[in-house]
């Protein structure tokens, strides 16, 4: 077999990275921004610092000036960590451990955040301190925060990260298209699996296999096969149901190669389908194909999100969808800014969505999902399949 040559975000990107988060912090006049990942959301160190944690959660402490500090939970985390981060100072903090952890043997040179900011007063003032990932982060961690420094002002620094990860490198697009390339051909061979008799799980399994031969470094998210009955669920699991003749059978799938997402939403049609979801399939196809026609450097989001509800109620579809028609991309999944009439945004190079087109009522559902960036002239496609269902 031949070796797979991997791809990666090369080390001046991490620093440049950095330097750009720190930028941002000088505009909010911000002395600290906190961060926190898990292996489930992995995102945000994973940006500053190239490091994906198992077990033990994993936090950044960015100063306003000079270099980052990883805190982790235990001896075994912190030997991955220093092997494999770009951030050099990796300090232990035994509230970042796993869940039931065991009492280490290993000594280990323990930090709490009193002892890591009496270092930073040292030079200069903790008065302003922002926090992201405010929804994941355990509140024994942000209580050991507010102990260590109960006089700064707290601000959500949620936003702040975010905004500086909408505009992709030309690395972070090249490992995008790699992602999608991995999850595309997956699926075309999954695809022959597809057909009455075979459980849900199964196709999940088939496609996995693919993907992980091809480099996938995981999923994107939980990845998951509906048919029939659940369809009209937006997230599911993939179950022991065995599919049947004469329904249809929807695939979500996306392989993440080096930290960042494909994906490739598609329903697949074995036999005959009522009018109603044939219907349904066919309105939802024909979004597809209008946002990406509608989709371009400069274009305000209002107008692409407001022309997609214009068709949705033209056919109607009115109310039978759970957000606009695309949303920001990279290193989650979904990850913003969501593609509405409530925000004053425009279109511009180098931002990554998914069109990500669903429809659903308590019966049926169906979602058509495709990668683009955004160019200086147009828009990329990331995925190779048509804008239609796929026909069996």
């Amino acid at each position: 077999m031949a070796e797979i040559e991997r791809m990666a975000i090369p080390h001046e990107e991490y620093e440049q990275r950095l330097k750009k988060i720190q930028e941002a912090m000088k505009k909010e006049d911000l002395d600290l921004l906190i961060m926190h990942s898990c292996e489930c959301e992995s995102a945000n160190i994973r940006y500053l610092a190239g490091i994906w944690t198992v077990f033990d959660f994993i936090g950044g402490i960015i100063p306003k000036e000079g270099d980052a500090i990883l805190l982790t939970g235990g001896p075994e985390s912190y030997d991955l960590v220093k092997q494999m981060s770009h951030v050099r100072d990796v300090r232990v903090h035994p509230i970042y451990v796993e869940t039931n952890s065991p009492e280490w043997d290993k000594p280990t040179d323990a930090y709490n955040y009193k002892k890591i900011f009496d270092e930073l007063r040292e030079r200069f003032p903790l008065r302003r301190i922002g926090i992201a990932n405010t929804n994941t982060i355990p509140n024994a961690i942000i209580e050991d925060i507010r102990k260590a420094a109960p006089d700064a002002e707290y601000i959500n620094g949620d936003e702040l990260v975010m905004q500086i990860r909408w505009r992709k490198s030309d690395n972070e697009i090249q490992l995008l298209r790699e992602a999608y390339r991995i999850t595309d051909e997956a699926v075309r061979k999954t695809i022959p699996l597809v057909k009455s008799g075979v459980r849900e799980w199964e196709i999940e399994a088939q496609w996995r296999a693919e993907a992980y031969k091809m480099g996938a470094e995981g999923v994107s998210y939980p990845i998951w096969i509906t048919s029939g009955p659940t369809t009209f669920q937006s997230l599911c699991r993939s179950t022991e149901r065995i599919i049947g003749q004469n329904e249809m059978v929807q695939l979500t799938l996306g392989a993440k190669y080096a930290g960042y997402c494909g994906n490739v939403c598609r329903p697949v049609i074995i036999g005959k389908l009522p009018e109603k979801h044939k219907n349904m399939i066919r309105v939802a196809s024909d979004c597809l194909t209008e946002t990406l026609e509608n989709m371009g450097p400069g274009v305000p989001f209002a107008d692409v999100y407001d022309k997609f509800q214009a068709h949705l109620a033209k056919e109607g579809f009115a109310g039978m969808t759970l957000y606009g028609p695309a949303h920001g991309t990279g290193m989650q999944e979904c990850e913003g800014p969501w593609v509405d009439n409530r925000n004053g945004m425009v279109l511009e190079p180098n931002m990554a969505f998914n069109i990500d087109i669903w429809i659903a009522d308590r019966e049926y559902g169906v979602r058509f999902e495709d990668g683009v960036v955004i160019t200086k002239t147009g828009v990329e496609r990331l995925t190779s399949f048509g804008p239609e269902a796929i026909v069996l």
